[in-house]
């Protein structure tokens, strides 16, 4: 039995003392409030650690861990995105389908629903980038093919990933990453066993950090590792603040990792650390990310942070890919937060919860240009709502990442391809 102090207070769980968890009488413990509940609104936070820190496994291709896109589609499908000038992909995170796998199979519906034959190469998602925890909960090989393989039989584009804590979180005699790495960082696109009867073979990603280049913008990918809040530590650290220092300033540079740095959410909230390690890095070679995208929290929210100068920086947490437990916003007052909300963070600048979604989940659709991000967070219907609901458009925003401020939306807003139509009672509509 577990020592008691006190009134009830200090009992171990393990060698860990449970926190501010309501107390009963004796040893009792309760479940723990919301942060919200007791009048606190962090925006970023230090979370207690609950895992240990894993060792990064041995890159599987060279420094400086660049992958090119134009690697991996046909060529033609590349000098169509370049003669465009336009990118079109898809975000998302915590996709796993663990316990049931409706809502990932859904998002996936949602996604698949956002190709049109017709349109031109630049119109339809490049590729989809995965926000990381790919495979719950502690990523299995032999989840692969229920989480990833089977959910994702007819998308028709490559798929990346940067890694979250639950694909790192090994159990027991496992290596981590061990999945990850067999099935995103490959050393050649073989089909694994794991894919059974699904027709896509593995990725070829040479690290579990690592760069996408791409003609329209480039991605730095992290592996924020296991612990509460993650943990960055050299040599990744270190390539981060080289990338950011060489990579083309001609295209946008946006940092992918799966803690979010800010998040209004009431389960984890932001990362101080995640904060300290991009803010670090960008102040040492004088240039800050773009944009940042990352998921762990299991719905969508577009924070912006107001720099000094007058610039802005997106914040965009993408984590309603599939995983059946989705997380509320925190309240003030009992109340929900109406957007937007302007938060002031612990070195004092504004940060702005533009937007949100936390009882849907759904994808992000991006397009960037060579002057403009443009963003569409679309919702897909629940389980105990008719499908034919289909993809709801939630959030609509446009970037200039030249000037790093956002463009006001006017009307009417832009459609996604010139091809979209409707349809109603089954004839063919004209052009919306």
């Amino acid at each position: 039995m577990a020592k008691k102090t006190g009134k009830g207070r200090g009992r171990k769980n393990g060698d860990r003392p449970v926190k501010d968890a309501p107390q009963g009488a004796g040893i009792y413990v309760f479940g723990r409030a919301r942060p919200s509940q007791a009048g606190a609104y962090p925006i970023h936070g230090e979370p207690e650690r609950d895992t240990k820190f894993r060792p990064l496994p041995s890159p599987t291709g060279a420094p400086p861990f660049h992958f090119d896109l134009r690697s991996v589609i046909p060529p033609s499908d590349y000098q169509a995105l370049v003669t465009a000038k336009k990118l079109t992909f898809h975000v998302n995170g915590d996709m796993g389908g663990i316990k049931n796998g409706m809502d990932q199979q859904l998002v996936a519906r949602g996604m698949e629903a956002d190709f049109k034959p017709k349109a031109p190469h630049s119109d339809n998602p490049a590729f989809l980038y995965i926000l990381g925890d790919c495979v719950y909960y502690n990523g299995e090989v032999k989840e692969y093919y229920s989480q990833f393989y089977e959910p994702y039989e007819f998308f028709p584009r490559p798929i990346f990933a940067v890694p979250g804590n639950h694909d790192g979180e090994s159990l027991a005699g496992e290596e981590p990453l061990e999945g990850f790495l067999r099935n995103f960082c490959a050393k050649s696109p073989l089909k694994m066993p794991e894919a059974q009867d699904s027709n896509r073979t593995a990725m070829t990603q040479p690290n579990v950090y690592w760069t996408l280049l791409t003609p329209l913008a480039n991605f730095v990918g992290l592996y924020s590792n296991v612990p509460a809040g993650g943990e960055i530590t050299a040599p990744q650290s270190e390539w981060l603040g080289k990338e950011l220092k060489s990579l083309s300033k001609d295209v946008p540079l946006i940092v992918t990792l799966h803690h979010p740095i800010y998040s209004a959410d009431d389960h984890h909230s932001g990362s101080t650390r995640m904060k300290k390690v991009v803010e670090s890095a960008a102040e040492k070679v004088g240039r800050h990310p773009d944009m940042v995208l990352a998921g762990h929290v299991h719905n969508y929210q577009r924070i912006t942070k107001h720099v000094k100068d007058g610039t802005q920086v997106p914040y965009i947490v993408v984590g309603a890919g599939g995983y059946y437990n989705l997380h509320h916003m925190m309240k003030v007052d009992g109340e929900n937060m109406i957007p937007p909300v302007t938060f002031k963070d612990k070195e004092g600048d504004p940060v702005t919860l533009d937007r949100f979604s936390a009882d849907h989940h759904g994808f992000m659709r991006m397009e960037i240009t060579n002057k403009l991000i443009v963003g569409r967070y679309y919702t897909v219907p629940r389980q105990h709502e008719p499908y034919t609901k289909g993809n709801q458009l939630l959030d609509y925003f446009e970037f200039d990442w030249r000037a790093k401020r956002y463009i006001p939306n006017t009307l009417p807003t832009p459609v996604p391809s010139a091809v979209l139509t409707a349809h109603v009672r089954g004839r063919k509509a004209k052009k919306l």
